[in-house]
């Protein structure tokens, strides 16, 4: 593999740590709607989409000469994948929350790193090996471990729409980074724009459904942490190694964010050690080992 392309994986995995402090993050920021949380976190997020673009010496008023950074002139396409992948995703991820048991939508959402090895294979130069798919579903069985800490599942027909809810959030996610590669001309500095309409969708949402709190004491730290890492830069270096890395090992290596986001908060006390941990983290870690094998 090119060198390039094992940079740009790299940039990729970047986000996948970053996703490992998400739960973390979410407990310190104290008891904020999801909404709320969202829309704030997002505002943060699109102000390093501006950063990018003042850097590349774009100009952040009219269009003229802003090429491919003008939010203007982002296809239609473009459009459509960003706004369908960041705000789609959460919102019927939140549905799937309030309509399911936390723990069967969860695993469900968490099908996301499979599919996108899987749908990967209909990009044009990718080739699915055996290993691919063995490696992402050796992740999956682990995520299962630590979403359920090894008590098994309970799926009832009553939850079914938040179940539904779960099953759209994990083709939101796969379909948006793997159509993401379709869009490779666009500059990465263009997800801020998404993050900027994101976030005024979710302040919308908020006001219909929510009612606001406002953060106390250090919990502003938190969603200002939230907002420039797992709700923020982590999009932006992951459009950029879906689009120019290994999307296939980025999906299996997707499966590392749960299981370091649990490590997290056994470290920090907010969780406990467990057999099934021990047993995911092998799962995982060989998974991911093996489904980029062809990164060397």
């Amino acid at each position: 593999m090119k060198k390039a392309s094992i940079r740009a994986t790299a940039v990729g995995f970047t986000a996948i740590l970053m996703w490992a402090t998400l739960a973390f993050l979410t407990k310190l920021s104290g008891a904020l709607p999801p909404f709320q949380l969202t829309a704030m976190a997002f505002t943060l997020a699109s102000l390093i989409g501006l950063g990018l673009r003042v850097r590349a010496g774009k100009s952040l008023g009219a269009d003229r000469g802003a090429g491919p950074y003008a939010p203007t002139k982002l296809p239609m396409g473009a459009w459509l994948n960003g706004l369908w992948g960041l705000f789609g995703y959460h919102f019927f991820y939140f549905i799937a929350l309030q309509n399911a048991p936390a723990v069967e939508a969860s695993l469900i959402a968490y099908l996301w790193p499979l599919l996108i090895v899987l749908l990967s294979a209909c990009l044009p130069g990718e080739r699915l090996r055996w290993f691919h798919c063995v490696g992402a579903l050796a992740g999956f069985i682990g995520a299962g471990l630590l979403v359920t800490s090894g008590q098994g599942l309970s799926f009832n027909p009553q939850y079914l729409l938040g179940y539904l809810a779960a099953l759209v959030c994990a083709f939101t996610w796969s379909g948006y980074s793997v159509l993401s590669r379709k869009f490779g001309a666009v500059p990465t500095s263009a997800v801020g724009s998404f993050c900027a309409v994101t976030a005024g969708l979710a302040w919308i949402c908020h006001g219909l459904w929510e009612t606001t709190v406002w953060p106390v004491g250090g919990e502003w730290g938190a969603i200002a942490f939230l907002g420039l890492g797992p709700i923020g830069l982590a999009f932006y270096t992951w459009d950029y190694g879906v689009k120019h890395g290994s999307i296939k090992a980025l999906g299996a290596l997707s499966y590392l964010a749960p299981l370091l986001s649990t490590l997290l908060l056994v470290a920090t006390g907010f969780a406990e050690a467990s057999w099934s941990l021990g047993l995911a983290c092998l799962l995982i870690v060989g998974g991911a080992i093996l489904a980029s094998g062809d990164l060397t």
